[in-house]
């Protein structure tokens, strides 16, 4: 294996490389991870996961790729004229086994939404808020098989899972982040990696945004990739107009009740300037909850893969707690995502856009919990259940007995 390359300076920086064998995943203390290196500096972690064992087999992840919902891309590279193609899924079941032995990688956004055993590793992320986390996204490649060099704009955790890819990255100072213009990809037009790796499974690399990599299966390998949502200033500005102007009220208007003469009637002076700002000072959101509700229910939707099916008949209250009182669960939809905040009186619940008013622990315990019994719901406060009601009958919990089942959502 080719050694790493180090940067003059790296004397000076914490070490680009741990074992993690007596401190799994991060070979440190979560607050030591955060402070040095989380969207500071890369980490290549080895033994993240010691003797890690995929849950998924590559037919496992090809199966996938062929479900209608299911958000996939098959991208083949061409050595010969160093070019590349993208195709996006569905795919049918009959062209895996003819595909060539290399040069091609399989990927499958939010697999941890089709199977409980990817989401499980999701656990081991918990020194982050889970907000944050998008998805895991799997990647099968043959031997040759990549990507290409290129740039993402959020964190992410590459794990290996079966396999071994070889990772180059540039750490350096200032890279050059141009693209080809001659590809559909984004791909780095230049490359220059200061550090290189093989990574075998339960090996884990670390990459802030804006670090350019360019992994290439030395074998057939899968790779789980643990991705951020990191909505950029664009998005959230576009979403909090969007809200503002919704419940904008519309008698309130530009005023000019200190209007003098102007010097030329033509000229938008500096006093008209300074109206137009306080009559849009009085669309901002000063209210902390109202900010708060705000941004609750954009980040429990951004970048959603897809929402859950709203059942034909939904269940009543009644049917709820029989259900739970003959020792029925309810499941939180694969694509629901829940968070919670504090708010002047209790604490709010957000499930994929809604905002649930309740008490602080019942928004603790429903943000927590994949599945809700009897003994749980008899835990919660009067607005806790209608909370719970009002999820089921918005498909964010299955009840079990009905048509509706936990797979089954809107793309």
């Amino acid at each position: 294996m080719k050694p790493s390359k180090k940067p003059a300076s790296s004397a000076a920086l914490p070490p680009i490389e741990v074992d993690a064998s007596k401190l799994a995943p991060l070979g440190m203390t979560p607050q030591l991870f955060l402070r040095r290196y989380w969207q500071k500096r890369p980490l290549l972690i080895r033994n993240a996961f010691p003797d890690f064992v995929s849950p998924i087999e590559p037919g496992d992840l090809a199966g996938l790729a062929c479900e209608e919902a299911a958000l996939s891309r098959l991208i083949t590279y061409d050595r010969a004229r160093d070019g590349w193609s993208v195709r996006s899924g569905p795919f049918q079941e009959d062209e895996f086994p003819g595909m060539p032995d290399h040069d091609w990688t399989l990927l499958v956004q939010d697999v941890d939404k089709w199977d409980p055993d990817i989401a499980a590793l999701l656990e081991a992320f918990d020194f982050l808020p889970r907000w944050r986390i998008d998805d895991i996204m799997v990647s099968f490649a043959a031997t040759g098989g990549s990507v290409g060099a290129h740039v993402d704009q959020y964190d992410v955790f590459l794990l290996q899972a079966h396999g071994h890819r070889r990772w180059q990255i540039d750490a350096g100072p200032k890279p050059p982040l141009g693209f080809r213009d001659d590809v559909e990809l984004k791909l780095l037009r230049e490359f220059t990696p200061t550090h290189e790796w093989v990574l075998g499974p339960g090996d884990m690399l670390y990459l802030p945004p804006g670090v350019p990599h360019h992994g290439v299966a030395e074998d057939p390998c899968l790779t789980f990739s643990v991705g951020m949502r990191a909505p950029s200033s664009a998005e959230l500005i576009a979403d909090y107009l969007d809200a503002l102007v919704a419940d904008a009220d519309e008698s309130t208007r530009y005023q000019d009740r200190d209007l003098a003469p102007p010097a030329d009637p033509n000229e938008i002076d500096a006093v008209a300037m300074g109206r137009v700002v306080e009559a849009l000072n009085t669309l901002r959101m000063n209210d902390p909850d109202r900010l708060g509700e705000w941004f609750g229910r954009f980040i429990t939707t951004y970048r959603s893969a897809g929402e859950a099916a709203v059942p034909e008949v939904a269940p009543s209250l009644i049917e709820v707690e029989v259900a739970l009182d003959q020792g029925g669960l309810l499941q939180r939809h694969p694509m629901t995502r829940m968070a919670w905040r504090r708010a002047a009186k209790g604490a709010v619940l957000f499930a994929s856009g809604q905002a649930l008013p309740m008490n602080l622990r019942d928004a603790r315990l429903l943000a927590a919990v994949g599945e809700l019994d009897g003994a749980l719901y008899q835990t919660l406060g009067e607005q806790g259940r209608q909370a719970v009601l009002a999820l089921v009958t918005s498909g964010h919990y299955v009840l079990p007995g009905t048509d509706e089942d936990d797979d089954d959502y809107d793309d």
